[in-house]
This record gives structure tokens, sequence and C-alpha cells, in this order.
């Protein structure tokens, strides 16, 4: 018996797809729906090519677990599209006593005081001071399994946005693509990998640009306590000696003096500027307020390098996009570098006065 040709199964595959429906999005446009379907039939085509790859047990059982996590995770996190998140970083061994403790649980309340939901990694520590300020309801855990500590903290454990992962990998996907700002707090190995990963991803515009705020607990005189200036002075600084990162690139980050000012930080970059994404060769950044003719000549003429070809236009169509349609827009060709002095564009829409001349 002669095995389907490539072409049967494509259209085995598209029939199989039309059945199945799509439930979940029953008022999408018609141009949503038949993309959303074509990347169905896509992943399924790639499942069954690994019959012919030569994968051993180990190989697919690993793709098997992690598009099923990956799966589980967004469904859970699709339920709260639309709500800012922010992920907390830090150690698991940091003490109930510890004033790094007492920093995340104030910034974690603080923020949810906004509006705001905490992503943690569901252990304790800060991780669990990160559960407490927000409370159960405003907080997702998201779990890797490991040998020598606990699954899950006493305020997470049990909740349907506590998450457990297998995989390092997905789980850092599902901080990275759900998270609005991240606020770091010390740690060890885990949290500079987590920090280390975040802004690599921003520097190489992998992913959206997002404020990164350093936090920490204060002293008896009410100061940091300098975990984070003797990590840049051993880390940074001796990378920019190097010429291994740019000039700008320590802009990613931002210093918070207490658990307060981190909050505000956060708040800040979302001031006037609200998200963005590319269409085409094109950079669109969606505003929650439109800038004056005379504030968009001024980024026109301090951002140049970052304008391939033409000038940057406000305008409030949005053009190849579906989200935010409302929102007026800045719209250029972007050169796809020097994503660092992106971050600043942002700050630099964000210090413009509410009300200009016009």
């Amino acid at each position: 018996m002669q095995p389907p040709s490539e072409q049967s199964l494509r259209e085995r595959l598209a029939a199989l797809v039309q059945d199945a429906g799509d439930s979940a999005h029953p008022h999408a446009s018609a141009g949503s729906l038949s993309r959303r379907k074509r990347h169905v039939e896509e992943l399924a085509a790639t499942s069954l090519k690994l019959l012919d790859d030569g994968l051993d047990i180990g190989q697919l059982k690993l793709l098997d677990l992690a598009v099923k996590e990956m799966r589980r995770a967004y469904r859970i996190f699709n339920r709260y599209r639309g709500v800012r998140k922010v992920s907390i970083f830090g150690s698991a061994r940091t003490p109930v006593t510890h004033p790094d403790y007492h920093a995340a649980r104030d910034f974690g309340r603080l923020i949810a005081a906004e509006g705001w939901m905490a992503i943690t990694g569901a252990g304790d520590g800060i991780m669990k001071a990160g559960h407490e300020g927000p409370t159960r309801e405003a907080s997702f855990g998201l779990s890797i399994r490991l040998p020598f500590e606990t699954n899950a903290n006493d305020v997470i454990a049990g909740d349907d946005k506590l998450l457990s992962f297998r995989y390092f990998f997905t789980r850092k996907l599902m901080f990275v693509s759900h998270s609005d700002a991240v606020a770091v707090l010390p740690g060890g190995f885990g949290t500079m990998d987590e920090i280390f990963e975040v802004l690599t991803l921003i520097q190489t515009g992998k992913s959206p640009i997002v404020p990164i705020v350093l936090v920490e607990g204060l002293d008896a005189e009410g100061k940091p306590l300098g975990y984070w200036k003797r990590w840049e002075f051993g880390v940074v600084e001796n990378l920019l000696s190097q010429g291994w990162i740019s000039p700008e690139d320590p802009g990613f980050y931002e210093f918070a003096a207490n658990p307060a000012d981190a909050a505000r930080r956060v708040l800040r970059f979302y001031h006037r500027y609200h998200s963005s994404r590319y269409v085409d060769d094109h950079f669109v950044m969606r505003l929650k307020r439109p800038l004056s003719a005379g504030q968009v000549q001024v980024l026109d003429q301090e951002f140049r390098s970052l304008i391939k070809t033409g000038h940057i236009e406000q305008t409030h169509e949005a053009v190849g996009e579906e989200d935010h349609a409302d929102l007026p827009r800045l719209r250029f060709h972007f050169a796809k570098r020097a994503f660092g002095m992106l971050r600043r564009m942002i700050d630099r829409i964000n210090g413009f006065p509410d009300d200009p001349a016009p």
C-alpha cells in the first residue's frame, strides 16, 4: 500500500481542522479565523513529519510535553488578557525576615493596587513575597520541577493560576511573553539567568521593550542595601569597558530607591506609551494619547539613527493590525538596531507634556 502523498495529507488535515471549528473565537474576523486555522494545519503537518525525521522516543517526548505545557499555560493566561502583568524575580532562599522579602511584598502590593497582576516562580523566598503582596487572586505561579525545592508556596498552592513546568525554556517563555514589566530582587544563578534572559531578548529585538526595575531591601537608614550597585560595578561596567555592550544598553534597566519608587517607574513607562509591534518593515508604537506635530518632529530629529528611510509619522489608522484600533500610532521604517535608543525614545515620549501647544 502506497503511503499518502503530502498533498493528500494536507487536504485531509485542512478538512479535519475545518470540521474542528473555532468555537473559542466566534466573533473573530474572517481573515483572523483563516490565519488561525492555517497555523493549526501547519502545526499538525509538522507533527506528522516527525515520523520520518528519525527522532528517538526521548526527543519526541520532549516535543510532546513542551507543546502541552505551552498550550495549558496560554489557556490560563488568555483568561486575563488586557490586564497588565509584572514578573517578579529573586532568590527562593530569602528569609521572610530579610529586607528584600519585605521589599518584594510591598512592591507587589503597590502594583496590584494599580490593577496589575504578578507572575513569580511559585516557590518560597522572593517568589512567595511576590504573591503575598498582590494576594492569591492577583498572582500567577510558574513552578519548575526541581528535586531540592518545594513546588509551590502556600499562598498560590491549589490555585488554577499555578502552572507546573518540566522545562525551563517553556517556563521562561511564559514569563517573558506575558510580562508588561519585570521587577528583579537580589538572587543567585537563577535570578542572574532570568535578568540576562530578559535583557538579551530586549537588546536583540526578540522581545518587546518593557520596564525592568531593580529592587532591594532598605537598611536601617532607609537606603538600598547595595546589591544592585555592586552587581552593576562587577558585571555591567566590565562589559562596557570591554565594548561587549553598547553605551545605551544599561538604560534597559532602572534602579529603584524603594518599592514605591519601583511601582512609579513601571507605571511611568506606560504614561503615554501603550505597546508596539512590527507591521511589515515598519515599527508601530501605540500611544494612549496623541502627540502634537511639533513633538513628532522632535522625535524625528532626535532619533534619526533608528529610521532606515522616511520619517516618523503619527496616524490614527491601524493598518495591518487588529488590536487596539482606537489608539493613535507612531509609525516609521525601523533600522532594527540600537534597541537601547528605542527605549530612550519611549522615555522621551512619556516625558512630553500632556497638553502641548499644537
